[in-house]
């Protein structure tokens, strides 16, 4: 390499690793003046938890397609023949199931934090942490698929509407059920107006190549202030036993 080349090289390489330019970036990491622009937002505090029965039809069921629904009739016949559970993707009882299956866990706890920029959503079950961003960010163009998937929202009024995208394979739709890289999550989240302590998401999944139609869903959430999520480990204490082919017992 001629001296020339090493300097243009080192001189990149200086500027890749200088800090970003304050208009580069979102206001999300820059909240300093602008927390008083939360008491305009609406008032989730507390916790929250999925409600069932009168009031709260269930969902309908997600129809896949194609070799999606071939996978899915799969895994639930051999669910059936397992006392209804369905196996785990990768087979740990500690991987978190992700969106949007994770929005319908009943039996935990669901918490928002509002801050500038992003609203996060903290669930009991599996200590998973979701960030919505609402500082006008986009979509990045080399996304990397998660459990979660890249969520950007935006306030209408005392809604907050949110876009993900950008999910793994493991993430779940439903139980069994798989999706292709061109599922796409819309929510919009609000309070009951006839209930202040009800907190409605209605959802909706597209999929053009693994779903007949779009699925939508809504969940009722119930607000619980006098409560505090709990600590949950899931491999503390862990003794499911193995047999000698090494499959879990339970």
């Amino acid at each position: 390499m001629s001296f020339n080349s090493r300097w243009v090289l080192a001189a990149a390489m200086l500027a890749a690793a200088a800090p970003a330019a304050a208009d580069d970036v979102f206001p999300a990491a820059r909240p300093k003046g602008h927390y008083a622009d939360l008491d305009k937002l609406p008032d989730w505090g507390g916790v929250w938890t999925l409600e069932f029965g009168k009031g709260n039809p269930p969902n309908p069921a997600p129809e896949p397609k194609g070799a999606y629904k071939d996978s899915y009739l799969k895994a639930k016949a051999l669910a059936d023949a397992n006392n209804g559970e369905f196996a785990r993707q990768g087979g740990s009882y500690c991987a978190a199931p992700g969106m949007p299956y994770q929005m319908g866990v009943a039996q935990y706890p669901t918490e928002f934090v509002f801050a500038p920029g992003r609203v996060t959503v903290l669930f009991e079950a599996w200590t998973q942490v979701r960030r919505i961003f609402t500082d006008g960010r986009p979509h990045p163009a080399d996304l990397e698929a998660t459990y979660y998937g890249h969520s950007i929202g935006h306030w209408e009024g005392q809604t907050l509407v949110v876009d993900t995208v950008g999910l793994k394979p493991a993430a779940q739709l439903a139980q069994g059920m798989g999706h292709s890289d061109k599922e796409r999550i819309t929510e919009r989240i609000h309070l009951s107006p006839s209930d202040p302590d009800q907190l409605v998401d209605e959802l909706t999944v597209t999929d053009p190549e693994a779903l007949e139609k779009p699925w939508t869903a809504v969940f009722r959430y119930r607000r619980h202030r006098e409560w505090d999520e709990l600590e949950f480990v899931c491999a503390e204490n862990d003794r499911n036993p193995v047999d000698a082919q090494g499959h879990a017992k339970f």
